[in-house]
């Protein structure tokens, strides 16, 4: 989103390897609703909302930083009448990975939604479910920060989507 577009936070962080290497010539593309959990497709059940892409990309720097400009998502419907929290799906490219990988985001400062999200409750490990969970930044400009594990120890939780 633009600059002074409502609302507007930063999302990033660091992608990784398992030694804890950045990997430095990733792509992160980010998909989601926008603040009132609409999505800007014609598939949203409710009709497409208009003025917000809710699409991003982002290549990372050498040290394997990306971050993106955007809203905080608003909750969306899930499956059986369930409602997802707020959360941005992540699909990461990379050299060395032979299919794309594709993950989400969510965000720590919603407890109640996270604890009642139907894709996140799934993940039965805590722990994994906590690799998916952005952390508020602490000083700045506004948004949440998320390291993304490509692989071993505290790897971050793929879909296979």
């Amino acid at each position: 989103v633009d600059e002074d577009a409502p609302g507007a936070i930063w999302i990033g962080g660091r992608i990784v390897d398992g030694a804890g290497d950045a990997v430095a010539d990733a792509l992160v593309e980010t998909w989601q609703a926008d603040a009132e959990g609409r999505f800007s497709s014609a598939e949203d059940p409710r009709g497409a909302v208009t003025g917000f892409r809710g699409w991003g990309r982002r290549e990372t720097d050498e040290q394997g930083c990306w971050r993106i400009r955007t809203v905080k998502p608003g909750p969306v419907p899930g499956p059986d009448d369930t409602v997802q929290a707020p959360h941005i799906d992540l699909t990461i490219h990379a050299r060395g990975l032979l299919h794309q990988l594709f993950t989400r985001v969510y965000f720590a400062d919603e407890p109640d939604a996270n604890n009642a999200d139907p894709v996140l409750t799934s993940l039965s490990d805590e722990h994994a479910r906590g690799t998916l969970i952005a952390t508020p930044t602490e000083a700045g400009e506004p948004g949440y920060t998320i390291d993304i594990r490509l692989q071993g120890e505290d790897e971050t939780v793929f879909f296979d989507v």
